[in-house]
Protein backbone atom coordinates (compact mmCIF):
# COMPACT_ATOMS: atom_id res chain seq x y z
CA UNK A 1 0.00 0.00 0.00
CA UNK A 2 1.45 3.43 -1.05
CA UNK A 3 1.47 6.54 1.42
CA UNK A 4 -1.17 7.96 -0.95
CA UNK A 5 -3.84 5.03 -0.40
CA UNK A 6 -2.70 4.58 3.35
CA UNK A 7 -3.42 8.43 4.20
CA UNK A 8 -7.08 8.11 1.68
CA UNK A 9 -8.14 4.88 3.91
CA UNK A 10 -7.28 6.88 6.83
CA UNK A 11 -9.25 9.93 6.33
CA UNK A 12 -12.23 7.65 5.53
CA UNK A 13 -11.94 5.56 8.02
CA UNK A 14 -10.84 1.96 6.47
CA UNK A 15 -7.16 2.02 7.60
CA UNK A 16 -6.59 -1.67 8.60
CA UNK A 17 -2.65 -0.68 8.34
CA UNK A 18 -0.22 1.39 9.98
CA UNK A 19 -0.82 4.54 11.31
CA UNK A 20 0.14 7.64 8.42
CA UNK A 21 3.12 9.72 9.66
CA UNK A 22 4.26 13.47 9.22
CA UNK A 23 7.02 15.28 11.16
CA UNK A 24 6.85 19.01 11.15
CA UNK A 25 10.76 20.16 11.11
CA UNK A 26 10.81 23.83 12.43
CA UNK A 27 14.64 25.53 10.89
CA UNK A 28 15.13 25.78 14.67
CA UNK A 29 15.66 21.59 14.39
CA UNK A 30 17.47 21.86 11.82
CA UNK A 31 20.10 24.36 13.27
CA UNK A 32 20.47 22.66 17.17
CA UNK A 33 19.94 18.96 15.78
CA UNK A 34 21.08 18.32 12.44
CA UNK A 35 22.26 14.63 13.27
CA UNK A 36 19.11 13.69 14.78
CA UNK A 37 16.78 15.28 12.56
CA UNK A 38 18.28 13.47 9.63
CA UNK A 39 18.47 10.03 11.29
CA UNK A 40 14.77 10.55 12.59
CA UNK A 41 13.49 11.26 9.09
CA UNK A 42 15.43 8.60 7.57
CA UNK A 43 14.28 6.26 9.47
CA UNK A 44 10.31 7.23 9.95
CA UNK A 45 9.53 8.50 6.48
CA UNK A 46 6.96 11.27 5.98
CA UNK A 47 3.62 9.87 4.37
CA UNK A 48 2.42 13.47 3.70
CA UNK A 49 4.57 15.73 2.11
CA UNK A 50 3.90 19.27 0.58
CA UNK A 51 3.68 20.32 -3.31
CA UNK A 52 6.67 22.86 -4.38
CA UNK A 53 5.78 26.56 -4.75
CA UNK A 54 8.38 27.05 -7.71
CA UNK A 55 8.58 30.42 -9.75
CA UNK A 56 7.11 32.64 -6.89
CA UNK A 57 7.46 33.48 -3.03
CA UNK A 58 4.94 31.67 -0.98
CA UNK A 59 2.08 33.67 0.40
CA UNK A 60 2.08 32.36 3.58
CA UNK A 61 4.21 29.59 3.70
CA UNK A 62 7.91 32.21 4.32
CA UNK A 63 9.80 30.26 1.14
CA UNK A 64 12.87 32.38 0.51
CA UNK A 65 14.26 32.83 -3.12
CA UNK A 66 17.95 33.95 -3.45
CA UNK A 67 18.94 37.19 -3.12
CA UNK A 68 15.29 38.09 -1.68
CA UNK A 69 15.71 41.57 -0.17
CA UNK A 70 12.82 41.31 2.01
CA UNK A 71 15.05 39.74 4.81
CA UNK A 72 15.25 35.90 6.10
CA UNK A 73 11.71 35.02 8.79
CA UNK A 74 14.36 32.58 10.70
CA UNK A 75 16.86 35.04 11.66
CA UNK A 76 17.26 37.42 14.11
CA UNK A 77 15.42 40.79 13.07
CA UNK A 78 12.76 41.90 10.20
CA UNK A 79 11.54 40.04 7.60
CA UNK A 80 8.50 42.01 4.87
CA UNK A 81 6.17 39.65 3.41
CA UNK A 82 4.31 39.53 0.21
CA UNK A 83 1.32 41.53 1.99
CA UNK A 84 3.89 43.93 2.82
CA UNK A 85 3.63 43.17 6.71
CA UNK A 86 6.49 43.44 8.53
CA UNK A 87 7.75 40.51 11.09
CA UNK A 88 10.35 41.51 13.66
CA UNK A 89 11.97 38.06 15.24
CA UNK A 90 13.76 38.02 18.06
CA UNK A 91 14.95 34.00 17.81
CA UNK A 92 16.77 32.69 15.59
CA UNK A 93 14.99 28.99 14.10
CA UNK A 94 11.05 30.37 14.27
CA UNK A 95 8.82 33.30 13.00
CA UNK A 96 8.58 36.66 14.21
CA UNK A 97 5.80 38.84 15.05
CA UNK A 98 4.45 42.02 13.09
CA UNK A 99 4.53 45.08 15.66
CA UNK A 100 3.70 47.78 13.44
CA UNK A 101 0.33 46.94 11.74
CA UNK A 102 -0.11 48.03 8.24
CA UNK A 103 -3.70 48.99 8.18
CA UNK A 104 -4.88 52.49 10.66
CA UNK A 105 -7.84 54.15 11.61
CA UNK A 106 -10.98 53.46 13.18
CA UNK A 107 -12.89 52.96 10.21
CA UNK A 108 -9.63 50.83 8.90
CA UNK A 109 -9.27 54.82 6.36
CA UNK A 110 -5.76 53.11 5.67
CA UNK A 111 -6.48 49.84 4.11
CA UNK A 112 -5.07 51.17 0.96
CA UNK A 113 -1.82 50.62 1.78
CA UNK A 114 -2.70 46.13 1.56
CA UNK A 115 -0.85 44.62 -1.21
CA UNK A 116 -2.88 41.93 -2.81
CA UNK A 117 -0.01 39.32 -3.89
CA UNK A 118 -1.83 38.39 -6.99
CA UNK A 119 1.59 36.51 -8.77
CA UNK A 120 1.06 33.71 -5.82
CA UNK A 121 -2.14 32.69 -7.87
CA UNK A 122 -0.16 31.71 -10.63
CA UNK A 123 0.60 27.91 -9.56
CA UNK A 124 2.63 26.24 -11.68
CA UNK A 125 0.27 23.22 -12.80
CA UNK A 126 2.44 22.00 -14.94
CA UNK A 127 5.00 21.54 -12.51
CA UNK A 128 2.97 20.40 -9.11
CA UNK A 129 1.14 17.58 -11.18
CA UNK A 130 4.61 16.24 -12.23
CA UNK A 131 5.61 16.43 -8.20
CA UNK A 132 2.33 14.37 -7.75
CA UNK A 133 3.19 12.08 -10.51
CA UNK A 134 6.46 11.14 -9.18
CA UNK A 135 5.50 10.36 -6.09
CA UNK A 136 3.46 7.67 -4.10
CA UNK A 137 3.04 10.38 -0.84
CA UNK A 138 -0.24 11.66 -0.13
CA UNK A 139 0.82 15.36 -1.34
CA UNK A 140 -0.98 18.48 0.51
CA UNK A 141 -1.20 22.02 -1.22
CA UNK A 142 1.96 24.08 -1.27
CA UNK A 143 0.11 27.10 0.01
CA UNK A 144 -2.68 27.62 2.33
CA UNK A 145 -5.34 30.35 3.15
CA UNK A 146 -5.49 31.96 7.05
CA UNK A 147 -7.76 34.58 6.94
CA UNK A 148 -8.19 35.55 10.78
CA UNK A 149 -4.33 35.73 11.24
CA UNK A 150 -3.84 37.71 8.07
CA UNK A 151 -6.49 40.12 9.53
CA UNK A 152 -3.66 40.31 12.60
CA UNK A 153 -1.04 40.71 10.69
CA UNK A 154 -2.56 43.81 8.58
CA UNK A 155 -4.66 45.16 11.72
CA UNK A 156 -2.68 44.36 14.66
CA UNK A 157 -4.24 41.29 17.37
CA UNK A 158 -5.79 43.98 20.02
CA UNK A 159 -7.08 46.73 17.63
CA UNK A 160 -8.69 43.78 15.50
CA UNK A 161 -10.66 41.92 18.58
CA UNK A 162 -11.86 45.22 19.28
CA UNK A 163 -13.05 45.59 15.51
CA UNK A 164 -14.82 42.31 15.87
CA UNK A 165 -16.64 43.42 18.65
CA UNK A 166 -17.27 46.97 17.30
CA UNK A 167 -17.43 45.61 13.54
CA UNK A 168 -16.61 49.28 11.80
CA UNK A 169 -17.67 49.01 7.85
CA UNK A 170 -14.08 49.24 7.00
CA UNK A 171 -13.34 45.76 8.73
CA UNK A 172 -16.01 43.82 6.28
CA UNK A 173 -14.30 45.27 3.07
CA UNK A 174 -10.78 44.18 4.27
CA UNK A 175 -12.26 40.71 5.22
CA UNK A 176 -14.20 40.12 1.81
CA UNK A 177 -11.12 41.36 -0.15
CA UNK A 178 -9.10 38.66 1.71
CA UNK A 179 -11.47 36.20 1.69
CA UNK A 180 -11.89 36.43 -2.03
CA UNK A 181 -7.86 36.19 -2.58
CA UNK A 182 -8.00 33.57 -0.78
CA UNK A 183 -11.18 31.65 -2.59
CA UNK A 184 -8.76 32.06 -5.71
CA UNK A 185 -5.86 30.97 -4.18
CA UNK A 186 -7.47 27.42 -3.12
CA UNK A 187 -9.18 27.19 -6.40
CA UNK A 188 -5.93 27.65 -8.19
CA UNK A 189 -4.38 24.76 -5.97
CA UNK A 190 -7.77 22.72 -6.78
CA UNK A 191 -6.88 22.67 -10.32
CA UNK A 192 -3.32 20.85 -10.01
CA UNK A 193 -3.09 17.32 -9.10
CA UNK A 194 -2.94 17.55 -5.15
CA UNK A 195 -4.45 15.13 -2.76
CA UNK A 196 -5.72 17.96 -0.24
CA UNK A 197 -5.92 21.76 -0.23
CA UNK A 198 -5.40 23.39 3.21
CA UNK A 199 -6.14 26.09 5.88
CA UNK A 200 -5.13 27.32 9.02
CA UNK A 201 -6.09 30.06 11.80
CA UNK A 202 -4.43 29.57 15.52
CA UNK A 203 -8.19 30.19 17.23
CA UNK A 204 -7.04 29.02 20.54
CA UNK A 205 -5.46 30.15 24.03
CA UNK A 206 -4.63 27.77 26.71
CA UNK A 207 -7.86 27.11 27.90
CA UNK A 208 -10.50 29.06 25.67
CA UNK A 209 -11.40 30.21 22.69
CA UNK A 210 -9.60 33.73 22.03
CA UNK A 211 -12.82 35.13 20.89
CA UNK A 212 -16.44 34.53 21.52
CA UNK A 213 -17.66 31.42 20.24
CA UNK A 214 -20.23 33.01 18.56
CA UNK A 215 -18.34 35.80 17.07
CA UNK A 216 -16.38 32.97 14.82
CA UNK A 217 -19.56 31.44 14.13
CA UNK A 218 -20.60 34.93 12.34
CA UNK A 219 -17.62 35.78 10.79
CA UNK A 220 -15.25 33.05 10.22
CA UNK A 221 -17.25 29.70 9.83
CA UNK A 222 -18.60 30.99 6.88
CA UNK A 223 -15.38 31.56 5.23
CA UNK A 224 -14.20 27.92 6.00
CA UNK A 225 -17.15 26.82 4.38
CA UNK A 226 -16.33 28.09 1.22
CA UNK A 227 -12.99 26.72 1.12
CA UNK A 228 -14.00 23.56 2.21
CA UNK A 229 -16.41 23.59 -0.59
CA UNK A 230 -13.55 24.23 -2.94
CA UNK A 231 -11.64 21.32 -1.88
CA UNK A 232 -14.52 18.64 -2.18
CA UNK A 233 -16.10 20.18 -5.25
CA UNK A 234 -12.82 19.42 -7.08
CA UNK A 235 -12.60 16.01 -5.41
CA UNK A 236 -10.14 16.98 -2.73
CA UNK A 237 -9.59 16.20 0.91
CA UNK A 238 -9.30 19.36 3.03
CA UNK A 239 -6.84 19.86 6.18
CA UNK A 240 -7.21 22.84 8.56
CA UNK A 241 -4.68 23.86 11.74
CA UNK A 242 -5.23 25.59 14.72
CA UNK A 243 -3.19 26.27 17.69
CA UNK A 244 -4.66 26.56 21.33
CA UNK A 245 -7.84 25.19 23.07
CA UNK A 246 -10.39 25.15 20.09
CA UNK A 247 -12.87 22.41 21.44
CA UNK A 248 -16.05 24.80 20.86
CA UNK A 249 -15.19 25.03 17.31
CA UNK A 250 -14.76 21.43 16.44
CA UNK A 251 -18.32 20.33 16.26
CA UNK A 252 -18.51 23.44 13.49
CA UNK A 253 -15.70 21.83 11.53
CA UNK A 254 -17.19 18.62 11.20
CA UNK A 255 -20.21 20.03 10.21
CA UNK A 256 -18.88 21.92 7.88
CA UNK A 257 -17.10 18.56 6.47
CA UNK A 258 -13.52 19.19 7.39
CA UNK A 259 -11.28 15.90 6.71
CA UNK A 260 -8.40 16.31 9.32
CA UNK A 261 -7.47 18.93 11.58
CA UNK A 262 -4.69 19.70 12.89
CA UNK A 263 -4.82 21.06 16.61
CA UNK A 264 -3.34 20.81 20.17
CA UNK A 265 -4.94 17.65 21.42
CA UNK A 266 -3.59 17.75 24.78
CA UNK A 267 -4.16 21.24 25.58
CA UNK A 268 -7.72 19.99 25.53
CA UNK A 269 -7.69 17.21 26.56
CA UNK A 270 -7.00 13.82 24.45
CA UNK A 271 -10.27 12.15 26.58
CA UNK A 272 -12.22 14.82 26.31
CA UNK A 273 -12.18 15.13 22.19
CA UNK A 274 -13.92 11.13 22.27
CA UNK A 275 -16.89 12.31 21.11
CA UNK A 276 -15.40 13.25 18.01
CA UNK A 277 -13.90 9.94 17.22
CA UNK A 278 -14.95 8.44 14.02
CA UNK A 279 -16.21 12.31 13.10
CA UNK A 280 -12.70 13.42 12.39
CA UNK A 281 -9.26 13.02 11.77
CA UNK A 282 -6.79 14.05 14.30
CA UNK A 283 -3.94 15.02 12.38
CA UNK A 284 -1.39 14.96 15.44
CA UNK A 285 0.10 16.06 17.61
CA UNK A 286 1.69 15.19 20.74
CA UNK A 287 2.23 17.94 23.06
CA UNK A 288 4.46 20.10 22.06
CA UNK A 289 4.28 22.32 25.27
CA UNK A 290 5.76 19.50 28.08
CA UNK A 291 6.17 16.44 27.05
CA UNK A 292 8.33 16.56 24.18
CA UNK A 293 10.74 19.01 25.97
CA UNK A 294 10.90 17.41 29.05
CA UNK A 295 8.73 14.42 29.44
CA UNK A 296 10.36 10.65 29.57
CA UNK A 297 10.77 7.78 27.29
CA UNK A 298 8.21 6.31 29.04
CA UNK A 299 5.52 9.26 29.28
CA UNK A 300 5.90 9.40 25.43
CA UNK A 301 5.28 6.03 24.99
CA UNK A 302 1.68 6.24 27.13
CA UNK A 303 0.62 9.49 25.77
CA UNK A 304 0.84 8.04 22.08
CA UNK A 305 -0.97 4.85 23.87
CA UNK A 306 -3.51 7.52 25.01
CA UNK A 307 -3.91 8.94 21.70
CA UNK A 308 -4.37 6.03 19.80
CA UNK A 309 -7.04 4.55 22.43
CA UNK A 310 -9.05 7.36 22.52
CA UNK A 311 -9.07 8.41 18.65
CA UNK A 312 -8.32 5.55 16.28
CA UNK A 313 -11.65 4.04 15.02
CA UNK A 314 -9.85 2.22 11.82
CA UNK A 315 -8.73 6.03 10.84
CA UNK A 316 -8.99 8.99 12.38
CA UNK A 317 -5.06 9.61 13.60
CA UNK A 318 -2.09 10.64 11.85
CA UNK A 319 1.36 10.40 13.65
CA UNK A 320 2.29 13.60 13.42
CA UNK A 321 4.57 16.02 15.87
CA UNK A 322 6.35 19.20 15.71
CA UNK A 323 9.77 19.07 16.31
CA UNK A 324 10.57 22.74 17.28
CA UNK A 325 12.39 25.23 19.94
CA UNK A 326 13.04 22.92 23.43
CA UNK A 327 11.66 19.44 22.20
CA UNK A 328 14.05 16.53 22.67
CA UNK A 329 15.15 14.58 19.79
CA UNK A 330 14.82 11.33 21.62
CA UNK A 331 11.72 12.28 22.69
CA UNK A 332 10.70 13.15 19.05
CA UNK A 333 11.98 9.54 17.72
CA UNK A 334 10.31 8.12 20.42
CA UNK A 335 6.72 9.59 19.42
CA UNK A 336 7.18 7.85 16.28
CA UNK A 337 9.03 4.44 17.42
CA UNK A 338 5.74 4.08 19.52
CA UNK A 339 3.48 4.64 16.85
CA UNK A 340 5.01 2.25 14.67
CA UNK A 341 4.92 -0.24 17.39
CA UNK A 342 1.27 0.21 18.15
Amino acid sequence: MTSRELVHDTLTFKNSNRVPRQLWELPWAQMHHPEELKRIKHEFPDDIVMAPCEGFPSTEGFQIREGDPRGNPYEVGTYIDVWNCEFTNFQRGVIGEVKKPLIEGENWQKRNVMRIPEECLNVNIDSVNEFCRHTDKFVLAGDWARPFERLQFLRGTEQLYMDLILQPDGLYEVMETIHNYYRKLLCAWAATDVDALWYMDDWGAQNALVINPDLWVKFFKPLYKDYINIAHDHGKKIFMHSDGYITDIIPHLIDLGLDALNSQIFCMGVKNLSTFRGKLTFWGEIDRQHLLPEGSSEDIESSVSLVRNTLWADGGCIAQCEFGPGAKPENVHQVFKTWNEI
